[in-house]
């Protein structure tokens, strides 16, 4: 499905109902719930190593300044011994960080994606959690993560609204991403902006609705239950894009074939 199909199904998209898709949305989690949790607990491990960069040497330059006895933490006037390059290196090293661990998220996310579609449409497959770090994708993944991080600062750094805006077409994607992988991050981005725009507020209401449903339900179950619930507030973009844009029956097929091929 080119880019020029995708905007027409965009443009002509029926009215969305809150109702049917949050009742989709709870059904679909029944079925990947045990997947959702999955892609969680690895994004939490993945992004450990790159946790501890940036941890590990500010414990480190604590504990030197500490030692060197030049540093009194209770004399209003007191510097530390540690060079500002120091700070600055850090604070590049913090930047890479973050768009690591948005990589990483972006990735699994996507793929949990594909595997939604795979427990929805009843489709044989293999669950593959890192189909977006392979070979063909990896580069794109990293780039996008890039993307995602820049529009996400961006956002911030202009006050609440509009990140408020764009949460909705950042939460699209990562979902055009994991059905049209072989667009262009442009292509990707701008797919996603339409999509948001086109049904912005039933999406927003959609994401609120069911991250606050999934944060109340994990919070009730111990608070660890929310490892568990938190992957059903992914779910209402999956249903919104399947309803607006819907999946390639040609490619569908050359998935199958493909995932059966790698069982």
């Amino acid at each position: 499905m080119d880019i020029t199909e995708i905007q027409n199904r965009i443009q002509n998209a029926k009215d969305l109902d809150f109702g049917t898709i949050f009742n989709q949305s709870i059904e679909l989690f029944k079925k990947v719930w045990v997947q959702g949790l999955v892609t969680l607990l690895l994004n939490m491990v993945l992004a450990i190593p790159f946790i501890m960069i940036i941890y590990i040497p500010l414990i480190f330059t604590g504990f030197m300044d500490l030692n060197s006895g030049s540093y009194d933490p209770y004399e209003p006037y007191g510097q530390s011994d540690v060079s500002p390059v120091f700070f600055i290196v850090m604070a590049v090293v913090y930047i890479f960080m973050i768009v690591a661990m948005s990589t990483i998220g972006l990735g699994l996310k996507a793929a949990f994606y594909r595997i939604c579609k795979l427990k929805d449409l009843e489709q044989m497959g293999k669950e593959d959690y890192f189909y977006f770090f392979k070979k063909p994708y990896l580069g794109k993944t990293v780039k996008l993560g890039l993307a995602y991080s820049g529009i996400s600062v961006l956002a911030t750094l202009l006050c609440v609204l509009p990140i408020i805006y764009a949460v909705v077409p950042l939460s699209f994607m990562v979902v055009v991403y994991a059905f049209n992988p072989d667009l262009s991050i442009s292509e990707i981005i701008k797919l996603s902006f339409d999509l948001g725009n086109k049904k912005w507020l039933i999406s927003f209401g959609l994401l609120f609705v069911s991250g606050l449903l999934a944060g109340i339900v994990g919070m009730l179950m111990c608070f660890v239950g929310i490892y568990v619930t938190a992957s059903f507030s992914y779910l209402p973009p999956y249903f919104i894009y399947k309803e607006v844009i819907g999946f390639d029956e040609e490619s569908d097929q050359m998935d199958r074939l493909e995932k059966l091929s790698t069982i």
